[in-house]
């Protein structure tokens, strides 16, 4: 299984996630599923948008985990 490391990266980075939501130009409603790992899809301009905003790659914004493994 495949999820995004959006919260993580924002707390090494000491920034909320309000923060990251007034920089993502998107509803609250698809930020909040997005960053929560509740979606099942994500465009690929949010991806650039998000790797620019963090200062990160796209490759960084994800974490492979393991089908067992409770996702937080």
């Amino acid at each position: 299984m495949v999820r995004l490391r959006i919260l993580e990266i924002l707390k090494e980075q000491n920034h909320s996630k309000y923060w990251l939501y007034k920089r993502m130009e998107m509803s609250y409603q698809n930020f909040n599923k997005m960053v929560n790992n509740e979606t099942t899809s994500i465009r690929f301009e949010n991806l650039d948008m998000l790797s620019n905003i963090l200062n990160c790659t796209v490759g960084d914004l994800f974490e492979k985990i393991d089908s067992d493994d409770e996702i937080e």
